[in-house]
């Protein structure tokens, strides 16, 4: 099969989401109303409360969403063949992501920005919400601690990407500036700021940069990780408009065109897909592919991670409501759209399927190298483009995207901090350097507690897809009972709710079962807290919408 084929299916599944049923959730279930007052107009403060232009909030949104995950987890996917990431990834995005994003979206907003996990006790109970945000604190503990080691060898890998990755920061700051204390609009800063990045993009491939080996007695890695976590801990902190929205912006316009340009080699190139449709030759020790193949694509079709973005932050700055279809679901959509452009390098990438097979040769074996190497090979058959220089423009792409997910999950670790710290009446964590200072405390524990080389970072990523996705089918059942309550259809999220909870229990029984067998004693123990967690929010949510009387659709329908 041609890549072109992959490419036009999936971009006209994915954008008839957007232009249809999207369209259909946001007006007859979520009802959208334009003349609601959001909480960033009701709260405002200048630094979490700004009301937002809603293609600025979108790029907040859908780079702190998107991070690397809509790359490493269709990339590993495809070991199954590049049918089923396929139909996961578009159907996923259409009816499942969008969604749950603009659903979490909705319902903070609806709330004065409370995160799902505050919203929980409402609903649910305070026991209910003390097992919720137990699992969103280990989503974003996992998140900000692997994506730090995942930057830290990007950069040692590809010196080239070290001055684009940096500069992004400075761009964003002064765009921000222009932004917020002028009125000149967006055009001409998006201008400015796109030029930059991509200058800096070919300075970095002129000037590489590397640490030396140890520094101070520790590894490029580690402090590379140290970097990235004092950065991430300043940035967490500041006025959201400062850099936070900013970044997030023009880091979402050069993804896209990133994607245009990954896009227009693939019509150029027209190089035919390697892998096979269904890869009946998967290698020894290859988990099954049902329930695996739900979690390891979390981002680019659903994940909870989302809920926690779109409910921590994008709801205090949403200027209208009705601001959230574009916000939420069109955050999904780029998204969507990222994992199908993973796809298409990681299996038309290769010139035959023996080169394919030779890289995918274990579980895991292609990750973020494969969309380099096989994005950059279609690059340079397509558009000249130097191997080089293609593999710095994915690289920069890659690690700017985890860089603003570990910004925006720092903050929310923050959120999680100051909540808890309510509800035990600790005081002092109330303080947003203290709260922050203990998140940095976790991550970095997480991050160096298997040795000095960062591996911890990496340590309890396996339950990072099982764990994500329960959250994904928590947010959604926090969705279903307000819906629930409100008397409205419940159909369109019970459908996605059920079959993540299933298919994600399932592949954390099997997770469980492989932890005790391999004397995992850690992971086992967190495994099972996760899901009795879990389990104990769904039995109480299933009571309340026993008690709600909800209905699947309405009489109309």
């Amino acid at each position: 099969m041609n890549a072109i084929m992959l490419v036009v299916l999936g971009l006209a599944g994915i954008l008839s989401g957007w232009f249809v049923y999207s369209r259909f959730i946001a007006s007859r279930i979520y009802r959208l109303d334009p003349a609601f007052q959001t909480p960033a107009h009701e709260l405002k403060d200048g630094i979490d409360y700004v009301p937002t232009n809603k293609y600025v909030l979108w790029g907040h949104h859908f780079t702190s969403v998107a991070g690397a995950a809509p790359i490493v987890g269709p990339a590993i996917a495809v070991i199954w063949g590049w049918g089923p990431a396929f139909l996961w990834v578009t159907l996923g995005t259409i009816f499942f992501a969008g969604v749950h994003d603009m659903g979490a979206l909705w319902a903070s907003v609806r709330n004065k920005g409370r995160s799902v996990g505050a919203l929980s006790e409402t609903l649910l109970g305070a026991r209910a919400r003390s097992m919720f945000m137990l699992v969103m604190f280990l989503v974003l503990l996992m998140v900000n601690a692997a994506f730090a080691v995942v930057i830290s060898g990007l950069l040692i890998d590809f010196p080239s990407a070290v001055i684009p990755v940096w500069a992004a920061i400075l761009v964003a700051v002064g765009i921000g500036q222009i932004l917020y204390r002028t009125k000149i609009g967006l055009l001409m800063p998006t201008i400015i700021g796109v030029t930059l990045l991509y200058g800096a993009i070919f300075l970095g491939v002129a000037f590489p940069v590397s640490l030396p080996e140890t520094v101070f007695g520790l590894s490029d890695r580690v402090m590379w990780a140290l970097i990235l976590f004092a950065y991430a801990g300043v940035a967490s902190m500041l006025p959201v408009w400062v850099l936070l929205q900013p970044r997030d912006y023009i880091n979402g316009i050069q993804l896209f065109i990133a994607l245009g340009i990954i896009y227009l080699a693939t019509f150029i190139a027209a190089p035919d897909v390697a892998a096979p449709f269904l890869n009946d030759a998967v290698p020894e020790n290859t988990p099954s592919i049902v329930p695996l193949l739900f979690v390891t694509i979390a981002c680019g079709a659903i994940s909870g991670f989302h809920g926690l973005v779109a409910s921590g932050t994008s709801s205090k700055q949403l200027d209208k409501e009705t601001d959230a279809r574009l916000v939420g679901y069109g955050g999904a959509v780029g998204e969507g759209m990222l994992a199908l452009a993973a796809i298409v390098c990681t299996t038309a990438g290769f010139a035959s399927l023996a080169d394919w097979q030779a890289t995918y040769d274990a579980f895991g074996a292609g990750s973020v190298t494969a969309f380099v190497q096989g994005g950059a090979t279609i690059l340079s058959n397509g558009l000249a483009i130097p191997a080089g220089l293609a593999a710095t423009i994915l690289t920069v792409t890659a690690c700017l995207f985890a860089g603003t997910t570990m910004d925006t999950g720092l903050r929310l670790q923050r959120y999680v901090i100051q909540e808890a710290a309510g509800i035990a009446g600790i005081k002092a964590l109330n303080n947003p350097f203290a709260a922050t200072g203990l998140a940095l405390a976790f991550c970095l524990a997480v991050a160096f507690g298997a040795g000095e080389d960062g591996a911890g970072g990496m340590a309890i990523w396996p339950l990072f897809g099982t764990t994500n996705q329960l959250l994904a089918a928590l947010t959604l059942l926090i969705v279903t009972v307000i819906l629930a309550r409100l008397g409205r259809p419940t159909i369109y999220t019970l459908v996605p709710l059920a079959f993540v909870m299933v298919m994600t229990v399932i592949a954390l029984l099997a997770q469980i079962g492989g932890f005790f067998s391999a004397g995992n004693w850690v992971l086992l123990v967190m495994a099972l807290v996760i899901l009795g967690a879990a389990l104990m929010v769904a039995v109480t949510a299933l009571r309340v919408l026993g008690r709600s009387g909800f209905k699947l659709v309405s009489p109309a329908e």
